[in-house]
């Protein structure tokens, strides 16, 4: 079957290299998802393992769907029953792009009703009850092709189970994940996150430092279906249990706020990685190291509300200052969606990489080789 991960824009090549890493077959990338060849047991896999995709889809069929009744045949045409039982709930969400039927409501109406005609006829009854496990429909109609999956993860894969609240505007564990990824960080060098908050970018540094697979301590959707055997999901978590490393690691957090820190050693207990971070009450302008190797990944305020922009810019400045002394063989990551983030910092970034933070448009600057 063909399995497909959306992502966040900017982050497609990191998936389909993770997807490459677990022996999928046929992983081809495009602008926000990432497809693949799989099975029953890749559905796990994937799950349990991914850290930067945002949920695991399991496609049903792709037809042309120029008009409401082509979409309808379309939607009835495909094989419900093999994956619905009778008591199934199937809600239904999606999205249309460049195409004919742009209501995405009236779609949604249309999916649902297709589906639930199918199923009714096979179940032989009128009324479904939909009071079983949840099997959530989604659609994407992009340039009049209709597209239909069945979520499998429920959750976003965002949600690892780990953070039970945060400080004010939140990196999602998947674009931390993938900031860690891109500064190479693999558990060797000293790490450090200055702005650490709630410690979300730590503490996936020492899950990738551990080999730990992010889904590990969370549930998913289709874990409750009917065609899915609970053995596959213990042999894929087992398969990533054996691939663990255990050591000794530097990784370090800090932040000038006592109340994030004291929330960040909460969160990395809850990870089971307390073990690995330092973290400290710390001023980012004044941070200092010694040592000749090491890896900073960051994500400072961004200062998007307009009293808040030149506070930015000063604490940029600061901070740029304080990174001159950092011996020349660190390197350097900063997530930004500030566009004179480079002029304040002091100096321009060997690389930069486009990202998004949730739906703000950001920069990954990355300094050093």
């Amino acid at each position: 079957m063909t399995l497909t991960v959306p992502c966040l824009f900017g982050l497609e090549s990191l998936v389909a290299d993770e997807m490459r890493r677990l022996d999928l077959k046929n992983v081809r990338a495009e602008n926000g998802r990432v497809h693949c060849e799989g099975t029953l047991a890749d559905i796990a896999r994937l799950n349990i393992n991914l850290r930067c995709g945002a949920r695991v889809l399991m496609e049903l069929g792709s037809f042309p769907a120029r008009d409401f009744e082509a979409l309808f045949q379309g939607v009835y045409a495909l094989r419900w029953e093999d994956y619905i039982p009778r008591d199934g709930e199937f809600p239904v969400k999606g999205y249309s792009l460049n195409s004919q039927l742009h209501s995405v409501p009236a779609c949604q109406s249309i999916v649902k009703k297709a589906s639930a005609k199918r199923l009714g006829e096979k179940y032989g009854v009128e009324t479904l009850p939909e009071s079983g496990s949840r099997y959530q429909i989604q659609f994407s109609i992009i340039k009049d092709v209709a597209t239909l999956y069945l979520d499998t993860s429920g959750e976003g894969l965002y949600k690892r189970g780990y953070r039970a609240k945060n400080m004010g505007a939140p990196l999602r564990e998947t674009l931390a994940a993938a900031l860690v990824t891109l500064s190479r960080y693999r558990g060797k060098d000293p790490f450090c996150d200055p702005f650490c908050g709630s410690g979300t970018i730590p503490i996936e540094a020492a899950l990738i430092a551990k080999n730990r697979a992010p889904g590990l301590d969370r549930s998913f959707a289709a874990q409750k279906w009917k065609n899915m055997d609970s053995k596959l999901w213990l042999e894929a978590g087992d398969e990533a249990m054996d691939k663990e490393f255990h050591g000794h690691y530097d990784i370090w957090g800090g932040d000038i706020d006592p109340a994030a820190v004291e929330l960040a050693r909460h969160n990395a207990e809850l990870a089971g990685v307390e073990d690995c971070i330092r973290f400290e009450v710390a001023d980012a302008g004044k941070f200092h190291r010694d040592s000749e190797y090491g890896q900073l990944v960051t994500n400072p305020p961004y200062g998007e509300r307009l009293l808040e922009k030149k506070e930015a810019e000063d604490l940029y400045r600061m901070f740029g200052a304080a990174l001159r002394d950092l011996p020349p063989k660190w390197r350097v990551l900063v997530l930004s969606s500030h566009t004179e983030f480079e002029r304040c910092f002091g100096r321009p970034a060997d690389k930069k990489r486009k990202l998004y933070n949730g739906m703000i448009k950001c920069d990954a600057f990355m300094y050093g080789r």
